[in-house]
Protein backbone atom coordinates (compact mmCIF):
# COMPACT_ATOMS: atom_id res chain seq x y z
CA UNK A 1 0.00 0.00 0.00
CA UNK A 2 1.31 3.45 -0.90
CA UNK A 3 2.31 5.36 2.20
CA UNK A 4 1.80 9.10 2.22
CA UNK A 5 4.39 11.12 4.12
CA UNK A 6 4.57 14.76 5.09
CA UNK A 7 6.20 17.02 2.48
CA UNK A 8 9.43 17.55 4.45
CA UNK A 9 9.80 14.03 5.81
CA UNK A 10 12.85 11.87 4.98
CA UNK A 11 12.61 8.48 3.24
CA UNK A 12 15.07 6.10 4.83
CA UNK A 13 14.56 3.19 2.41
CA UNK A 14 13.02 2.49 -1.01
CA UNK A 15 10.19 0.13 -1.60
CA UNK A 16 10.48 -2.36 -4.52
CA UNK A 17 8.28 -0.11 -6.65
CA UNK A 18 10.47 2.93 -5.88
CA UNK A 19 13.58 1.00 -6.91
CA UNK A 20 11.97 0.20 -10.24
CA UNK A 21 11.20 3.86 -10.76
CA UNK A 22 14.83 4.73 -10.10
CA UNK A 23 16.04 2.13 -12.59
CA UNK A 24 13.65 3.46 -15.21
CA UNK A 25 14.87 7.01 -14.64
CA UNK A 26 18.47 5.84 -14.94
CA UNK A 27 17.74 4.14 -18.25
CA UNK A 28 16.01 7.24 -19.57
CA UNK A 29 18.96 9.43 -18.60
CA UNK A 30 21.40 7.05 -20.28
CA UNK A 31 19.28 6.94 -23.42
CA UNK A 32 19.15 10.73 -23.47
CA UNK A 33 22.90 10.97 -23.13
CA UNK A 34 23.36 8.48 -25.97
CA UNK A 35 20.98 10.42 -28.20
CA UNK A 36 22.88 13.60 -27.47
CA UNK A 37 26.18 11.94 -28.35
CA UNK A 38 24.72 10.90 -31.72
CA UNK A 39 23.22 14.29 -32.51
CA UNK A 40 24.62 16.43 -35.38
CA UNK A 41 25.91 19.03 -32.92
CA UNK A 42 27.84 16.41 -30.98
CA UNK A 43 29.21 14.95 -34.25
CA UNK A 44 30.43 18.38 -35.28
CA UNK A 45 32.29 18.72 -31.99
CA UNK A 46 34.00 15.33 -32.30
CA UNK A 47 34.83 15.50 -36.03
CA UNK A 48 37.41 14.55 -37.05
CA UNK A 49 38.13 11.70 -34.69
CA UNK A 50 40.51 10.02 -37.16
CA UNK A 51 42.74 11.11 -40.09
CA UNK A 52 41.05 12.77 -43.06
CA UNK A 53 42.09 11.81 -46.59
CA UNK A 54 42.26 14.42 -49.35
CA UNK A 55 42.29 12.62 -52.70
CA UNK A 56 44.35 14.28 -55.43
CA UNK A 57 43.18 12.91 -58.80
CA UNK A 58 46.59 13.55 -60.39
CA UNK A 59 50.19 12.47 -59.89
CA UNK A 60 52.44 13.87 -57.18
CA UNK A 61 54.33 17.09 -57.82
CA UNK A 62 51.78 18.93 -59.96
CA UNK A 63 49.58 21.93 -59.20
CA UNK A 64 46.85 19.79 -57.60
CA UNK A 65 49.27 17.88 -55.39
CA UNK A 66 51.00 21.04 -54.20
CA UNK A 67 47.66 22.67 -53.46
CA UNK A 68 46.48 19.72 -51.36
CA UNK A 69 49.69 19.51 -49.36
CA UNK A 70 49.68 23.25 -48.75
CA UNK A 71 46.10 23.07 -47.45
CA UNK A 72 46.82 20.02 -45.29
CA UNK A 73 49.30 21.99 -43.16
CA UNK A 74 46.67 24.54 -42.13
CA UNK A 75 43.91 21.94 -41.79
CA UNK A 76 45.93 19.80 -39.38
CA UNK A 77 46.46 22.82 -37.14
CA UNK A 78 42.80 23.85 -37.14
CA UNK A 79 41.24 20.39 -36.89
CA UNK A 80 43.88 18.90 -34.56
CA UNK A 81 43.96 15.76 -36.70
CA UNK A 82 46.22 14.27 -39.38
CA UNK A 83 45.46 14.97 -43.04
CA UNK A 84 46.53 12.30 -45.52
CA UNK A 85 47.11 13.36 -49.14
CA UNK A 86 46.38 10.45 -51.48
CA UNK A 87 47.39 10.68 -55.15
CA UNK A 88 44.90 8.68 -57.22
CA UNK A 89 45.85 9.54 -60.80
CA UNK A 90 44.37 8.25 -64.03
CA UNK A 91 41.89 9.05 -66.78
CA UNK A 92 42.64 12.79 -66.64
CA UNK A 93 41.52 12.95 -63.01
CA UNK A 94 38.34 10.91 -63.40
CA UNK A 95 39.48 7.92 -61.30
CA UNK A 96 40.24 9.92 -58.16
CA UNK A 97 37.14 12.07 -58.61
CA UNK A 98 34.91 9.00 -58.91
CA UNK A 99 36.50 7.57 -55.76
CA UNK A 100 35.38 10.59 -53.75
CA UNK A 101 31.94 10.68 -55.34
CA UNK A 102 31.41 7.09 -54.13
CA UNK A 103 32.80 7.76 -50.63
CA UNK A 104 30.71 7.98 -47.45
CA UNK A 105 29.52 11.58 -46.81
CA UNK A 106 31.10 11.65 -43.34
CA UNK A 107 33.94 14.04 -44.17
CA UNK A 108 36.79 11.55 -44.00
CA UNK A 109 37.34 11.41 -47.77
CA UNK A 110 37.50 14.73 -49.64
CA UNK A 111 38.61 15.78 -53.12
CA UNK A 112 41.19 18.28 -54.31
CA UNK A 113 39.11 19.41 -57.28
CA UNK A 114 40.70 20.80 -60.44
CA UNK A 115 39.29 22.58 -63.46
CA UNK A 116 40.28 19.74 -65.78
CA UNK A 117 38.73 16.88 -63.83
CA UNK A 118 35.70 18.71 -62.42
CA UNK A 119 34.70 20.98 -65.32
CA UNK A 120 36.48 20.25 -68.60
CA UNK A 121 35.91 16.47 -68.52
CA UNK A 122 32.19 16.72 -67.63
CA UNK A 123 31.78 19.36 -70.34
CA UNK A 124 33.51 17.42 -73.13
CA UNK A 125 33.09 13.73 -72.27
CA UNK A 126 29.51 12.52 -72.58
CA UNK A 127 30.02 9.08 -71.05
CA UNK A 128 31.77 10.35 -67.93
CA UNK A 129 30.41 8.63 -64.82
CA UNK A 130 29.94 11.88 -62.87
CA UNK A 131 28.61 15.37 -63.59
CA UNK A 132 30.19 18.68 -62.68
CA UNK A 133 27.75 19.15 -59.78
CA UNK A 134 27.77 15.60 -58.39
CA UNK A 135 29.76 16.75 -55.35
CA UNK A 136 29.40 18.94 -52.28
CA UNK A 137 31.11 22.27 -52.90
CA UNK A 138 33.22 23.27 -49.89
CA UNK A 139 35.26 26.17 -51.25
CA UNK A 140 37.51 27.48 -53.98
CA UNK A 141 41.16 27.63 -52.90
CA UNK A 142 43.18 29.44 -55.54
CA UNK A 143 43.54 30.33 -59.19
CA UNK A 144 46.45 29.07 -61.29
CA UNK A 145 47.29 31.56 -64.03
CA UNK A 146 47.46 30.50 -67.64
CA UNK A 147 50.22 32.47 -69.34
CA UNK A 148 50.83 32.72 -73.09
CA UNK A 149 54.54 32.67 -73.92
CA UNK A 150 56.91 32.87 -76.89
CA UNK A 151 60.63 32.42 -77.34
CA UNK A 152 62.58 35.54 -76.28
CA UNK A 153 63.89 35.88 -79.87
CA UNK A 154 60.36 35.81 -81.27
CA UNK A 155 59.32 38.85 -83.32
CA UNK A 156 56.10 39.01 -81.27
CA UNK A 157 56.73 41.45 -78.44
CA UNK A 158 53.10 41.68 -77.33
CA UNK A 159 50.02 39.52 -77.60
CA UNK A 160 48.63 42.02 -80.08
CA UNK A 161 51.63 41.31 -82.32
CA UNK A 162 50.95 37.59 -82.13
CA UNK A 163 47.22 38.01 -82.83
CA UNK A 164 47.96 40.23 -85.81
CA UNK A 165 50.35 37.65 -87.28
CA UNK A 166 47.74 34.90 -86.91
CA UNK A 167 45.09 37.04 -88.56
CA UNK A 168 47.36 38.05 -91.46
CA UNK A 169 48.67 34.53 -92.12
CA UNK A 170 46.07 31.92 -91.05
CA UNK A 171 47.52 28.42 -90.71
CA UNK A 172 51.14 29.57 -90.62
CA UNK A 173 51.78 29.76 -86.87
CA UNK A 174 51.57 26.80 -84.50
CA UNK A 175 51.30 26.29 -80.76
CA UNK A 176 52.08 23.51 -78.30
CA UNK A 177 49.48 21.82 -76.10
CA UNK A 178 49.14 18.75 -73.92
CA UNK A 179 46.39 17.30 -76.10
CA UNK A 180 42.92 18.03 -77.42
CA UNK A 181 40.52 19.36 -74.83
CA UNK A 182 43.23 20.47 -72.38
CA UNK A 183 43.65 24.03 -71.15
CA UNK A 184 46.71 24.42 -73.38
CA UNK A 185 44.57 23.53 -76.39
CA UNK A 186 41.42 25.43 -75.45
CA UNK A 187 43.09 28.76 -74.66
CA UNK A 188 44.46 29.34 -78.19
CA UNK A 189 41.20 28.05 -79.66
CA UNK A 190 39.26 30.61 -77.64
CA UNK A 191 41.60 33.30 -78.97
CA UNK A 192 40.88 32.20 -82.54
CA UNK A 193 37.15 32.12 -81.86
CA UNK A 194 37.29 35.62 -80.36
CA UNK A 195 39.09 36.84 -83.49
CA UNK A 196 36.44 35.28 -85.70
CA UNK A 197 38.92 32.82 -87.21
CA UNK A 198 38.64 29.11 -87.90
CA UNK A 199 40.01 26.41 -85.63
CA UNK A 200 42.99 25.82 -87.92
CA UNK A 201 44.09 29.46 -88.15
CA UNK A 202 46.85 28.39 -85.75
CA UNK A 203 47.99 24.76 -85.78
CA UNK A 204 47.87 22.64 -82.63
CA UNK A 205 50.92 20.45 -81.96
CA UNK A 206 50.23 18.03 -79.09
CA UNK A 207 52.78 16.85 -76.53
CA UNK A 208 52.58 14.50 -73.53
CA UNK A 209 52.28 17.23 -70.90
CA UNK A 210 52.72 20.85 -69.93
CA UNK A 211 56.46 20.63 -69.39
CA UNK A 212 57.01 19.15 -72.87
CA UNK A 213 54.85 21.93 -74.31
CA UNK A 214 57.17 24.47 -72.70
CA UNK A 215 60.25 22.72 -74.11
CA UNK A 216 58.70 22.97 -77.57
CA UNK A 217 58.69 26.77 -77.28
CA UNK A 218 62.22 26.81 -75.88
CA UNK A 219 63.48 24.73 -78.83
CA UNK A 220 61.42 26.83 -81.26
CA UNK A 221 59.48 23.82 -82.50
CA UNK A 222 56.35 25.95 -82.09
CA UNK A 223 55.63 29.67 -82.17
CA UNK A 224 53.78 30.00 -78.86
CA UNK A 225 52.02 28.21 -76.02
CA UNK A 226 49.42 29.08 -73.37
CA UNK A 227 49.98 26.96 -70.28
CA UNK A 228 50.02 26.98 -66.48
CA UNK A 229 52.40 29.46 -64.90
CA UNK A 230 53.72 26.67 -62.67
CA UNK A 231 55.31 24.98 -65.69
CA UNK A 232 56.67 28.22 -67.11
CA UNK A 233 57.71 30.48 -64.24
CA UNK A 234 61.29 29.18 -63.98
CA UNK A 235 61.97 29.74 -67.68
CA UNK A 236 60.28 33.15 -67.63
CA UNK A 237 62.35 34.24 -64.62
CA UNK A 238 65.52 33.04 -66.35
CA UNK A 239 64.68 35.02 -69.48
CA UNK A 240 64.31 31.92 -71.64
CA UNK A 241 60.62 32.61 -72.29
CA UNK A 242 58.78 35.86 -72.93
CA UNK A 243 55.36 36.09 -71.31
CA UNK A 244 52.76 38.00 -73.34
CA UNK A 245 49.69 37.88 -71.09
CA UNK A 246 48.08 36.15 -68.14
CA UNK A 247 44.45 35.10 -68.00
CA UNK A 248 43.93 36.13 -64.37
CA UNK A 249 41.78 39.21 -63.56
CA UNK A 250 44.76 40.92 -61.90
CA UNK A 251 48.43 40.95 -62.78
CA UNK A 252 50.48 38.17 -61.25
CA UNK A 253 52.87 39.18 -58.48
CA UNK A 254 55.77 37.11 -59.85
CA UNK A 255 55.46 38.65 -63.35
CA UNK A 256 54.18 42.18 -62.63
CA UNK A 257 55.11 43.55 -66.06
CA UNK A 258 52.95 41.04 -67.93
CA UNK A 259 49.50 42.44 -68.81
CA UNK A 260 46.26 40.63 -68.10
CA UNK A 261 44.09 39.28 -70.91
CA UNK A 262 41.65 42.16 -70.34
CA UNK A 263 44.45 44.72 -70.60
CA UNK A 264 45.61 43.03 -73.82
CA UNK A 265 42.13 43.32 -75.33
CA UNK A 266 41.06 39.69 -74.86
CA UNK A 267 38.85 39.65 -71.72
CA UNK A 268 37.21 36.41 -72.92
CA UNK A 269 40.44 34.60 -72.02
CA UNK A 270 39.72 35.13 -68.32
CA UNK A 271 37.49 32.05 -68.66
CA UNK A 272 40.63 29.95 -69.26
CA UNK A 273 42.26 29.72 -65.86
CA UNK A 274 43.44 26.85 -63.74
CA UNK A 275 42.00 26.48 -60.25
CA UNK A 276 41.89 24.25 -57.22
CA UNK A 277 38.95 23.74 -54.88
CA UNK A 278 37.92 21.43 -52.07
CA UNK A 279 34.93 19.16 -52.73
CA UNK A 280 33.21 16.49 -50.68
CA UNK A 281 31.06 13.50 -51.63
CA UNK A 282 27.39 14.14 -52.41
CA UNK A 283 25.23 14.99 -49.36
CA UNK A 284 28.22 15.73 -47.13
CA UNK A 285 27.25 16.12 -43.47
CA UNK A 286 26.34 19.86 -43.09
CA UNK A 287 28.24 20.10 -39.80
CA UNK A 288 31.37 18.71 -41.42
CA UNK A 289 30.92 21.19 -44.26
CA UNK A 290 30.90 24.06 -41.78
CA UNK A 291 34.06 22.78 -40.09
CA UNK A 292 35.89 22.87 -43.41
CA UNK A 293 34.46 26.29 -44.29
CA UNK A 294 36.10 27.48 -41.08
CA UNK A 295 39.38 25.78 -42.07
CA UNK A 296 39.39 27.64 -45.41
CA UNK A 297 38.47 30.90 -43.68
CA UNK A 298 41.53 30.59 -41.46
CA UNK A 299 43.71 29.48 -44.39
CA UNK A 300 42.82 32.67 -46.29
CA UNK A 301 44.72 34.72 -43.71
CA UNK A 302 47.38 32.17 -42.78
CA UNK A 303 50.86 33.36 -43.68
CA UNK A 304 52.22 29.88 -44.34
CA UNK A 305 49.34 28.99 -46.67
CA UNK A 306 49.71 32.25 -48.58
CA UNK A 307 53.46 31.76 -48.95
CA UNK A 308 52.87 28.20 -50.14
CA UNK A 309 50.58 29.49 -52.87
CA UNK A 310 53.23 31.95 -53.99
CA UNK A 311 55.81 29.17 -54.31
CA UNK A 312 53.79 27.24 -56.89
CA UNK A 313 52.28 30.23 -58.68
CA UNK A 314 48.81 30.12 -57.13
CA UNK A 315 46.67 33.18 -56.50
CA UNK A 316 44.62 32.76 -53.29
CA UNK A 317 40.88 33.04 -53.99
CA UNK A 318 38.89 31.43 -51.16
CA UNK A 319 35.14 31.40 -51.85
CA UNK A 320 32.10 30.22 -49.92
CA UNK A 321 30.34 26.98 -50.90
CA UNK A 322 27.60 28.88 -52.75
CA UNK A 323 30.06 31.13 -54.59
CA UNK A 324 32.23 28.12 -55.43
CA UNK A 325 29.25 26.35 -56.98
CA UNK A 326 28.45 29.43 -59.07
CA UNK A 327 32.11 29.74 -60.11
CA UNK A 328 32.17 26.08 -61.20
CA UNK A 329 28.82 26.45 -63.01
CA UNK A 330 30.10 29.43 -65.00
CA UNK A 331 33.30 27.55 -65.84
CA UNK A 332 31.34 24.49 -66.93
CA UNK A 333 29.11 26.63 -69.18
CA UNK A 334 32.18 28.21 -70.81
CA UNK A 335 33.82 24.87 -71.64
CA UNK A 336 30.55 23.31 -72.77
CA UNK A 337 29.99 26.13 -75.25
CA UNK A 338 33.61 26.06 -76.36
CA UNK A 339 33.45 22.31 -76.89
CA UNK A 340 30.28 22.62 -78.99
CA UNK A 341 31.63 25.52 -81.03
CA UNK A 342 34.92 23.74 -81.71
CA UNK A 343 33.40 20.30 -82.19
CA UNK A 344 35.56 18.82 -79.41
CA UNK A 345 34.30 15.64 -77.75
CA UNK A 346 36.53 13.52 -75.54
CA UNK A 347 36.21 9.72 -75.47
Amino acid sequence: MLELRPKNSTVVGLSPSSANVRRCLTRLLCAGALALSLSPAAHAQTYPSKPVTIVVPFAAGGDADQSARNLSIVAQTVLKQSIVVLNKAGASGAIGSQMVKDAAPDGYTLLLARVGSQVVLPALQRDLAYKWNDFTFIGLLELNPVVCVVHPDSPYKTFADLARAIRESPGKLNYSSSGAGTILHLAPQLVLQTMGLGTDAAVNVSYKGGSEAVVAVLSREVDFSCGNLTSEIGQIAAGRLRALLTTTPERVKDIPNVPTAREAGFPQLEAIVGWSALYGPPKLDPNVLQRWVEVLRQAASDRGWLEGNARYGGIPRVLSPADTEKFAADSFATYSKLGRDLGIELK
